[in-house]
């Protein structure tokens, strides 16, 4: 892995980045709150890791799958409390304070958009004959 910015990639980050800021701080309960944004927040992971580095669409989306499984089933433990972040508001944001299998589901179809989009661009591409390496 080599540290490699994509302006795309970025963008594409800070665009998610305050929509997900504007559904936290807006949308305090309901669907938009809770599943779509931790549907949102996989793609906007994997836009800073591809806009960060050179990993492949396949890497990025395993690392991001797997790091959103990870903190999800670490809300099945204290992990909050034993750092002492039980009552910080910005912890309880990043990393949620409670498991739902739900969660996995929205993180899981939110790699397969990303999956989806990133296929569908690379299948154009190559209708066109540009790499997506030359972007």
């Amino acid at each position: 892995m080599k540290f490699q910015l994509n302006k795309n990639y970025l963008v594409l980050a800070h665009s998610l980045f305050l929509i997900e800021l504007a559904i936290a701080f807006i949308i305090k309960t309901g669907f938009i709150r809770y599943t779509f944004g931790d549907y949102l927040v996989v793609i906007l992971l994997y836009a800073i890791i591809r806009g960060c580095t050179n990993l492949n669409v396949r890497a990025s989306s395993l690392v991001v799958l797997l790091i959103a499984y990870g903190i999800e089933f670490l809300q099945l433990t204290p992990f909050l409390t034993y750092f002492n972040l039980q009552d910080s508001l910005t912890a309880k944001l990043i990393f949620g304070s409670t498991f739902h299998v739900t969660d996995l589901l929205a993180y899981t179809l939110g790699i397969l958009t990303v999956l989806a989009v990133e296929s569908s661009i690379s299948k154009r591409l190559k209708k066109q004959n540009i790499s997506l390496w030359k972007l």
